[in-house]
């Protein structure tokens, strides 16, 4: 019986992919890294660049950077569900070996505050975007070994984090929908975004490690909890450094922890860029 995620690419789907990331992206393939940090924030690709001294790059659709010396690429993907599978469906034609998603996230717990990391575990998938992947049985993972090195630098580094499932919606504007309000209440999530469940499904289709770290934005469920423009701006201006840098962080504990896996870390048909980098 063959295994659908041991099939071989069409050659032609793998090379339209990556036609379409160098369009959308304004980037040539080649210079994409090993490791990919994934985000929904221009600032995030802006602040990586500034402080290490590089250009930006800007296609039709995504902005991103690159740092051979770390052996990072950053990506901004946009926002929501379909952008999501797009950038992965794009990217695990490449040779990457792990790819970690920087977003935020709404916090569902009363002792939640803003600026506190969320480490999702798993993810209710609400997007639908996910179906295209697999059944609806199939559960939405974060993969094992990125979110252990998610947690082992939490740890190093003493931040303050919560780890659960996440609720990945596909409607933005959510929060006076009673009847969703009243479906949350019964999933019993720890918090709400837009990617997860698609970036977890679509990642575990193409066998291509992929974790989060979010960080608590808003607390949507409490009094006045709603995030503003204002709320927005200062969420940004306080903790897009740190943010970012963890999840540098966090890139450079996955290199040290795929030095000790004696088969690697490409699975599948992307076994075929064991030798590549």
């Amino acid at each position: 019986m063959t295994d659908i995620l041991d099939e071989i690419p069409d050659p032609r789907e793998e090379q339209i992919a990556r036609d379409t990331l160098e369009r959308y992206s304004g980037s040539d393939i080649h210079d994409f890294q090993p490791f990919l940090l994934l985000t929904n924030f221009p600032r995030y690709v802006q602040y990586f660049a500034q402080e290490r001294n590089l250009p930006i790059l800007e296609g039709s659709m995504f902005k991103v950077a690159h740092s051979p010396a770390e052996k990072i690429s950053i990506i901004d993907f946009k926002i929501g569900s379909p952008a999501a599978a797009l950038v992965v469906d794009l990217c695990a034609f490449l040779p990457i070996k792990a790819a970690l998603l920087l977003g935020m996230c709404g916090g569902l717990r009363k002792h939640y505050t803003i600026g506190d990391y969320f480490v999702p575990v798993a993810a209710i998938r609400g997007e639908g975007t996910s179906d295209f992947y697999f059944p609806a049985e199939v559960p939405s993972m974060a993969n094992f070994l990125v979110q252990k090195c998610v947690s082992n630098v939490m740890e190093k580094s003493g931040r303050h984090y919560h780890i659960g499932i996440t609720h990945t919606t596909n409607k933005r504007f959510w929060e006076f929908n009673q009847d969703f309000k009243k479906r949350l209440q019964a999933e019993r999530p720890q918090a709400i975004e837009m990617e997860c469940a698609t970036l977890f499904m679509a990642s575990y289709r193409y066998k291509l490690p992929l974790g989060a770290l979010l960080l608590i934005s808003d607390l949507p469920l409490g009094e006045n909890g709603v995030k503003t423009k204002k709320s927005s701006e200062d969420v940004y201006n306080a903790h897009t450094s740190r943010h970012v840098e963890d999840g540098v962080l966090v890139i450079k504990e996955i290199q040290e922890q795929i030095k000790h896996q004696a088969k690697g870390v490409f699975r599948g048909h992307r076994r075929r860029y064991e030798n590549s980098q």
